[in-house]
């Protein structure tokens, strides 16, 4: 492992935002080099998709770019090696120990922070296999960095769609390492030198091509919060460094996921057919002025509470066209999937924030939606 950028997750996801960056940066010498992919699951279709990721893959970015219909085809070439912990995991614990890994990326689904039982320090043994949990794989590959390689930079990105995901992350490893009475030097370390960073994704990706490569929209966002020693994997007009990442999390997971998880809340109880795609349901009057009711009478009086009324309002019309956008199939039964878990993350907070700015505002459809499946 000789890449300077560690992926934990082979999502078409992270396939049409991450790596596209990386590999169109490398074409302009504004990265800091190649990626190499850690395949976390073992189900057959991410085995198939991994052995392809290093050949190379294309990006096709089909949709609307300023009213006029776009169809562009990228070839992708930033992932130039491929790991499964299940096989390969002694490698990767020994070539991340090393020091040469600057940057860990993940994306590792809603479910990805689980914690399991089964982990447990003694899969800190150099004959151990792989623990079950992202954050125990993540700390038993950070205790041997701090081992060999302690000062080396360290930034960890993590993408899933959590607020304050690098927080939230760093945390739970901390938790681990405390459960698992590892040093305190190395607890110590472990707060202090990886630098932990929030960020916040956002582009719709709705189709996977076979064995590897993805369908995605012409919108891309890489929010980034800024922070001392922040080591970037690429230099790209997608990724923005900012100091106010709470506003640009706020328009995404409260109007863009909220919207998508409405509809699928919506999908679930006409029992539709799993075909329907997000362009139907915004084509069904009934469904689509729901939808713009909860937004306009349920969440854009939140915005306005938190002075951020404009933006959300501004971000509301590109979204709009976005989901609107006739070159894209995204599914609903694909949004649907850990329903329940999206619901709290993505509800939940829009509601907790107006029972404490404006405890009169009703919210009645996300109150019911939230009961449903409690």
């Amino acid at each position: 492992m000789n890449t300077p950028i560690l992926q934990f997750g082979t999502s078409r996801f992270l396939q049409a935002h991450a790596d596209l960056f990386v590999s169109e940066a490398l074409m302009r010498g504004e990265a800091l080099g190649g990626i190499t992919v850690v395949q976390t699951t073992d189900s057959p279709a991410s085995t198939a998709r991994l052995a392809a990721l290093a050949q190379g893959y294309e990006v096709i970015v089909r949709g609307l770019r300023g009213g006029e219909p776009v169809e562009e085809r990228q070839r992708v070439t930033s992932v130039q090696a491929a790991f499964s912990t299940a096989r390969d995991w002694a490698l990767l614990r020994a070539g991340f120990a090393a020091g040469g890994v600057q940057v860990v990326l993940s994306n590792t689904g809603d479910a990805g922070y689980q914690g399991f039982d089964t982990d447990s320090a003694a899969q800190l043994a150099a004959s151990a296999a792989a623990p079950r949990g992202f954050p125990a794989k993540l700390l038993v590959l950070l205790h041997g960095r701090w081992q060999r390689a302690p000062e080396a930079p360290l930034t960890l990105l993590p993408c899933e769609l959590i607020s304050r995901n690098g927080d939230t992350l760093r945390g739970l490893v901390s938790k681990l390492a405390q459960q698992w009475q590892l040093p305190r030097d190395f607890q110590a370390w472990l707060l202090a030198h990886p630098v932990w960073t929030n960020s916040l994704v956002d582009r719709i990706v709705p189709e996977a091509l076979a064995p590897a490569g993805a369908v995605a929209e012409p919108y891309a966002l890489w929010a980034i919060e800024r922070q001392p020693r922040l080591v970037l994997p690429c230099t790209h007009p997608a990724i923005v460094v900012t100091d106010q990442l709470q506003a640009y999390e706020r328009l995404k997971l409260w109007l863009l996921n909220l919207g998508h998880t409405v509809l699928a809340e919506l999908w679930l109880r006409a029992g539709q057919p799993p075909g329907m795609t997000v362009l139907d349901a915004m084509r069904d009057l009934a469904w689509h002025s729901r939808l713009q009711g909860v937004w306009q009478d349920e969440v854009l009086p939140v915005f306005e509470a938190l002075g951020q009324g404009a933006a959300a309002r501004d971000y509301l019309v590109e979204l709009r066209s976005r989901l609107l956008n006739p070159f894209v199939a995204h599914r609903l039964a694909d949004i649907a999937q850990n329903h329940a878990v999206k619901k709290q993350r993505r509800l939940a907070p829009v509601v907790a924030e107006a029972q404490v700015r404006l405890p009169s505002l009703a919210q009645p459809w996300l109150r019911a939606a939230l009961e449903a499946h409690a």
